[in-house]
């Protein structure tokens, strides 16, 4: 191979195991109405700074920045949210490549939300005003051996399916309560 074609050789991204989403796919089939329970618990460790655990992972930290009062140590809760909702398209993104067959070489993206912060948790101007994200906006820089149509619709699929996505669409009842 010469040294230019070395440079252009591309390397597939660490694949998903296709016989593994296939039985996973065809076991979600049979139970379509099971539903899981995920858990997760958080801990105030001062100011604003939040270690939160799921299952028997390491914790992972949450922190506000300094403008926020908080000591920049991690993402916020709301930038967290962003992380998460990325994750979760480009998870669906890759499960469905995989599942097409197409090769992906590079999978990024990038979010942005537009939110609304003068209320300060319920401590600044509380009059009445949407809260949350008003817009979030994600944009996607794919490397895969198909079309750009086929990349927009498993884009577009993977949104489509998206839990995380269609969480923040959808109205989620929240219940509180003190233990």
């Amino acid at each position: 191979m010469s040294e230019a074609a070395a440079q252009n050789a591309k390397t597939p991204l660490r694949p998903i195991d296709l016989e593994g989403l296939k039985s996973l796919g065809a076991k979600a089939q049979m139970d379509p109405e099971k539903v899981n329970t995920l858990k997760s618990h958080t801990e105030c460790e001062g100011v604003f700074r939040m270690m939160t655990y799921c299952r028997d992972l390491d914790g992972h930290l949450i922190d506000e920045p300094p403008t926020l009062l908080g000591e920049n140590n991690a993402p916020n809760p709301s930038e967290a949210a962003l992380a998460a909702l990325a994750s979760c398209l480009l998870v669906g993104i890759h499960a469905n490549a995989t599942w097409r067959g197409i090769t992906l070489y590079k999978l990024e993206a990038n979010l942005e939300g537009d939110i609304n912060i003068s209320s300060v948790w319920g401590v600044g101007d509380t009059s009445e005003k949407r809260l949350g994200f008003t817009e979030i906006r994600a944009e996607f820089d794919i490397d895969a051996d198909c079309s750009r149509e086929e990349l927009q619709d498993l884009i577009e699929w993977s949104d489509k399916w998206s839990p995380v996505a269609n969480t923040m669409r959808n109205p989620v009842p929240t219940k509180t309560s003190l233990a």
